[in-house]
């Protein structure tokens, strides 16, 4: 995984990116009606119901754009929130205040949204060795801010991408000429270039699981598409010889029956690819 600066060199990113594109050559809205010189205060309302994220990243934009902005903070990043909560208070220059705005209430509304439906995954799973795990299923661009909100929501992150963990799926085994193959090559690779990287290896039946078990250094096997038979007697077969991740169109009805299989982690990549933006909104107090 990316460690905490390179994370954080992405959210920095991601800011200075949307402010330019947001922003351009100048907000004319407000420069054209309100005085450079005016002071107001907002207040960031909810109008829905779930787990509130990005609260931290709001306060990271409005520094962003003017160091003298003062946030007071009343919920906090992966608290529960219901209609008519004040999540916080922004006050200072009346212009930052609006060139920031749209910003923070597109990521906050999509961070919430993921990391609620995160929440849900992980609360079913409660009880069980089972973890809740994202994808590379993101939005372009804002990787960093749709994996952040998963583990605001209780959920782990996979790899960031694909420099940060070797992920040998069905397209690579098949280009490399097999399962065997593709790992020996995977190893050399890695030996050859000095580079400490986990290998995840996807199966797609028990005889792929077999085959992948006949080799060392395999960090998880991915049990791709099982149904809930041939996962549990996957899970028997691998023991304690590596990791477990079930994936596959698993769903908040289904993700317990792969619990109960043994697994220690369910994969998703509905939590970032399939939500609906929480309403939220600010407003001049």
């Amino acid at each position: 995984m990316i460690s905490q600066t390179e994370f954080q060199k992405e959210i920095d990113i991601i800011i200075a990116n949307a402010i330019r594109e947001d922003v351009g050559a100048g907000d004319f809205s407000s420069l054209a009606c309100i005085p450079a010189t005016a002071e107001g205060k907002a207040k960031l309302l909810v109008k829905d119901t779930g787990i509130l994220a990005g609260v931290d990243f709001a306060k990271q934009v409005f520094a962003y754009v003017d160091t003298q902005l003062k946030v007071e903070v009343l919920i906090n990043d992966g608290e529960k929130i219901k209609p008519g909560d004040v999540a916080f208070y922004v006050s200072g220059n009346s212009q930052a205040i609006l060139k920031a705005e749209r910003l923070v209430l597109n990521a906050m509304q999509r961070m919430s949204a993921i990391a609620t439906k995160t929440n849900a995954f992980a609360s079913l799973l409660e009880g069980t060795k089972t973890k809740i795990l994202d994808t590379r299923k993101t939005t372009p661009g804002i990787r960093a801010l749709e994996k952040w909100a998963v583990k605001i929501g209780g959920g782990e992150n996979h790899r960031f991408a694909l420099y940060d963990m070797i992920m040998l799926k069905d397209n690579h085994i098949d280009f490399a000429g097999g399962i065997t193959k593709a790992i020996t090559k995977t190893k050399k690779y890695l030996a050859e270039n000095n580079l400490d990287l986990k290998i995840i290896v996807e199966a797609r039946d028990l005889n792929e699981i077999k085959e992948i078990l006949q080799n060392e250094g395999v960090f998880r096997i991915l049990i791709d598409n099982f149904n809930y038979e041939d996962t549990k007697k996957a899970v028997a077969m691998i023991g304690d010889t590596c990791l477990t991740e079930s994936s596959g169109g698993i769903t908040l009805e289904t993700a317990p029956k792969y619990a109960a299989c043994g697994v220690d982690y369910i994969s998703s990549g509905a939590l970032t690819h399939s939500v609906y933006n929480l309403d939220l909104s600010l407003k001049a107090v």
